[in-house]
C-alpha cells in the first residue's frame, strides 16, 4: 500500500469505537438485513441459532472487509471531504493494527461460518471479502471508472450467502437477489459522485463522472435503472414473490424511472444551481428502493411461512 507511513507517525491507539468504525456499521448492517432476507427467503426452514450465529459471522466478515479496504485506501480516505475522518487517516488505529484487526475478523468469520452452517456459506463468504479487498479495492478501484460496476459483486453476495445457509445450495431467486443489487449499485454510487465530484478528482479516483464525465455519467444512471426495473419486475414474479412484492416493484420502479429520467436530462448548469439537490434525492431514494424492495420479499416469505 502506497504512503502509508504517513498514517503511523503520530498516530495512537484508540479505544473501542473505532475498531468498531473500521467494519463500516452501515455498511455491515445492510449486509445484516440483505442476508437475512436470503435466509428467511430460501424454502428451506433455518434453526433460529443457527440463522442467528450465521448472520452474525456474516456481519463480522462484512466488517473486516471494511476493515481491510480502509487500510489500503488510507491514503485517499485521507483526500476526500467524505472519509478524510476514518479512523486510520484521523490518526486513531494505525495501519498495521486495521490490517492484523481485519486479517483476523476475516480467518475467523469464515471458519466459524463453516461451522454452523455448511462450506458453501463459509465459501461465498471467502469469496466476498476475496472480491471486496483484492479485486475491487486493490485492482480496480484505482486503475478503472468500471470500479463501482464489477467491484459492487461484493455487496451483493449476502442474499446468496444467506440461501446457502439455509439451503446448502445457489438458487435461481438468490442470484436474482444478487443482481438486484449488483445493477442497483452503480446508479446508487454514480449519484453520489455526481455531487462528490470533487472529492474523487482530489483523491485521484477514476469513478465514472472523473474519466467521462457526468453527462455521460447521466445516462448510464438512466441505462442501469432500466435494467434494474427489469430485475425487480422478474424476482416480484418468482417463486419468492407475490403481491405485496409486486406493488412495491411498481412503485418504486416509477418512482426510480422519473429520478433516474430527471438526473438524465440534466445539465451541469441545472445541477450547480439547485446544488446537486436532484441527484441527492435519487441517491436517498435508492436506498429506499433497495431497503423496501427486500423488506417486502422478507414479508413474502413471512406470509408463505404462515400458510396465508
Amino acid at each position: 500500500m502506497s504512503d502509508t507511513t504517513r498514517f503511523v507517525s503520530g498516530s495512537r491507539r484508540s479505544g473501542l469505537p473505532s475498531y468498531l468504525a473500521l467494519l463500516k456499521p452501515r455498511v455491515m448492517s445492510l449486509v445484516i438485513f440483505t442476508a437475512t432476507v436470503g435466509v428467511f427467503a430460501a424454502p428451506t426452514a433455518v434453526d433460529p441459532l443457527r440463522a442467528i450465529l450465521s448472520l452474525v459471522f456474516i456481519a463480522i466478515g462484512a466488517g473486516a472487509s471494511g476493515a481491510l479496504n480502509m487500510w489500503w485506501d488510507a491514503d485517499i480516505d485521507a483526500e476526500m471531504r467524505r472519509t478524510r475522518n476514518r479512523p486510520i487517516p484521523n490518526g486513531e488505529v494505525t495501519p498495521v493494527a486495521a490490517l492484523i484487526f481485519g486479517l483476523v475478523l476475516s480467518v475467523m468469520s469464515v471458519l466459524a461460518l463453516w461451522a454452523v452452517s455448511n462450506a458453501l456459506a463459509a465459501g461465498l463468504l471467502a469469496f466476498t471479502i476475496f472480491f471486496y479487498v483484492v479485486i475491487y479495492s486493490i485492482i480496480l478501484k484505482r486503475r478503472t471508472p468500471q470500479n463501482i460496476v464489477i467491484g459492487g459483486a461484493a455487496g451483493a453476495f449476502p442474499p446468496m450467502i444467506g440461501w446457502a445457509v439455509a439451503t446448502g445450495s445457489v438458487g435461481i431467486e438468490s442470484v436474482m437477489l444478487f443482481g438486484l443489487i449488483f445493477f442497483w449499485t452503480p446508479p446508487h454510487f454514480w449519484a453520489l459522485a455526481l455531487y462528490m465530484h470533487d472529492d474523487y478528482t482530489r483523491a485521484g479516483v477514476p469513478m465514472l463522472t472523473v474519466t467521462h464525465g457526468r453527462a455521460a455519467t447521466r445516462k448510464q444512471i438512466l441505462i442501469y435503472s432500466v435494467v434494474l426495473v427489469v430485475i425487480s419486475l422478474a424476482i416480484a414474479m418468482s417463486s419468492i414473490g407475490g403481491p405485496i412484492l409486486l406493488i412495491a416493484t411498481i412503485v418504486l420502479n416509477l418512482a426510480l424511472l422519473r429520478g433516474a429520467a430527471a438526473i438524465a436530462g440534466r445539465n451541469e448548469d441545472a445541477a450547480n444551481a439547485d446544488r446537486y439537490d436532484t441527484e441527492r434525492r435519487f441517491f436517498r431514494l435508492t436506498l429506499l428502493y433497495l431497503f423496501v424492495l427486500f423488506a417486502a420479499v422478507w414479508l413474502e416469505a413471512a406470509i408463505g411461512t404462515l400458510g396465508f
